[in-house]
């Protein structure tokens, strides 16, 4: 079930929040929590029913296993030490997921390799399984540290299952979500929560229907199988991209936090204007931010992280982000461009260490330029279509030469909309590429202003953001009825 579809908005969400604050109301708050796990199970198993028993598998393993591990709950204990459950329990996670997302990805490149032709068919990824992996061996460890205290199943469940959060993220931990679960503040309906919420929802649909879903248009035709290209369209087809991953993203965060609003839950940041970066670090800070916290902790900290002589820490900055990428996908295009991040921190580092700085608006250039190089990778289906791409974002012969008849196959959807009559005062390829391009303009004219998480906690102006909240939902409604939305790009990770 997306957020951006009319079941979602009208009948799902509206049912889930009436009944739950009903029997708050009545004192029946046990069983309001177990109504919102009820849903958030029914909202997972609407995709795909046959594995809503892997999904509640998952669950009870890790709710007996952190039991086991944590010096707080009275929980089975195990007649071997803790540590060892850890381990066992953090090997299941990673088999399960190592299983359902990379088994295909090392049969292919054994195939490749040796020239045996072996198959294992009908394994098809589970939705949100990722993102319930991490949020549970992050769950354990901060068990086996002593930072989950409360052991309740219902409240366990409901910490994974609950529904904003469940298929694309954050990635949250145990201590942020029980703490608020278990407020008495949260039980009872909070109108202004409940208008940030409408509001900052609003937003975010209308950045996934309007805006990404506009620049997915140009995107998936410029990075088709075998798509040729001129300077024009390879930067209309990689900038396309780099702002629809950008709104689609930005789009499921926002609906995310205004659908928690709602229950009176706020869940964390996890996505903060990440192309008004000055450099590579800053840019992990502001996407994502709870995958790089993450990989922060459980992966470049336990490496060593910065406790090592210099060549280690760049050793592990490497490997996490090596490991970030994989993390995204069972694909060498994923391990080019969790590399590509990881070496630029690296450089980053280094530079840095050194008191070097630059310019700015040169740092920002830089910085967005490279992400969006790297994004090419992130997108392509192979090798050949990411460099044909990037041969052609230097092919500034191209913008000059290109006439009519030599001009590339018709791979992008907008060409000619504007008559070929134009094409005796203007070069055929800004002629072509004229739409997205002026998209991605309006795109880089809006970064640097407040974003919508920004806007939603600035206080006054209610009269103002009604009024922008009734228009950006009645458009984005109404668009999604007349054509059917696309997935969120993250729900594919």
């Amino acid at each position: 079930m997306l957020f951006s579809t009319p079941v979602f908005i009208f009948i799902f969400l509206p049912i889930s929040f009436f009944v739950y604050f009903f029997l708050n109301k009545i004192r029946m708050v046990y069983a309001g929590k177990i109504w919102l796990v009820a849903c958030s199970l029914f909202f997972y198993g609407y995709w795909d029913v046959s594995y809503l028993a892997l999904f509640l598998g998952s669950i009870l393993f890790n709710f007996i296993a952190g039991g086991a591990i944590s010096p707080y709950s009275k929980g089975l204990k195990l007649p071997i030490s803790r540590k060892a459950v850890l381990t066992t329990a953090i090997i299941v996670n990673l088999f399960l997921l190592g299983y359902y997302k990379y088994t295909n990805f090392f049969i292919e490149n054994i195939n490749a390799m040796t020239g045996f032709e072996l198959t294992l068919r009908n394994i098809i990824l589970p939705l949100g399984i990722s993102f319930y992996t991490f949020t549970q061996t992050a769950f354990l460890v901060d068990s086996y540290r002593g930072g989950a205290k409360e052991y309740d199943f219902v409240n366990y469940a409901l910490f994974v299952t609950f529904f904003p959060h469940l298929i694309a993220g954050p990635i949250l931990h145990h201590k942020e979500m029980m703490t608020q679960f278990e407020s008495k503040w949260t039980w009872a309906i909070r109108y202004r929560n409940i208008f940030m919420g409408l509001f900052i929802f609003s937003i975010g649909i209308f950045k996934k229907i309007i805006i990404a879903d506009t620049f997915a248009i140009y995107a998936d035709a410029g990075f088709s199988p075998g798509a040729t290209h001129d300077f024009l369209s390879s930067w209309a087809t990689s900038l396309s991209y780099t702002f629809q991953l950008y709104f689609d993203f930005s789009g499921y965060c926002d609906m995310a936090i205004g659908a928690a609003l709602l229950f009176n839950i706020w869940l964390p940041l996890n996505f903060n204007s990440p192309y008004k970066s000055f450099n590579i670090q800053d840019f992990w800070r502001r996407w994502h931010i709870t995958l790089g916290r993450y990989l922060r902790d459980y992966i470049y900290i336990p490496l060593g992280g910065n406790r090592c002589a210099s060549y280690r820490i760049y050793i592990n900055l490497f490997v996490t982000f090596l490991l970030g990428g994989l993390w995204h996908g069972a694909s060498w295009m994923f391990a080019i461009w969790g590399s590509m991040h990881g070496g630029a921190l690296v450089l980053h580092r280094w530079w840095s260490k050194r008191g070097y700085s630059m310019p700015k608006p040169l740092a920002w250039f830089i910085t967005f330029v490279f992400v969006n190089v790297t994004w090419v990778f992130f997108r392509a289906h192979s090798l050949d279509d990411a460099k044909n791409i990037l041969r052609g974002m230097i092919d500034v012969n191209s913008l000059f030469h290109l006439t009519i008849e030599q001009a590339p196959t018709k791979t992008i959807a907008w060409s000619g909309i504007l008559g070929d009559t134009l094409t005796q005062f203007f070069p055929v390829g800004i002629i072509e590429n004229f739409f997205p391009l002026t998209l991605i303009l309006i795109g880089l004219i809006i970064t640097p202003f407040k974003n919508s998480y920004e806007m939603t906690i600035t206080k006054g102006m209610y009269g103002i953001k009604t009024v922008w909240m009734t228009m950006l939902f009645i458009i984005s409604v109404y668009a999604t009825i007349q054509s059917t939305s696309s997935v969120f790009l993250y729900f594919n990770f």
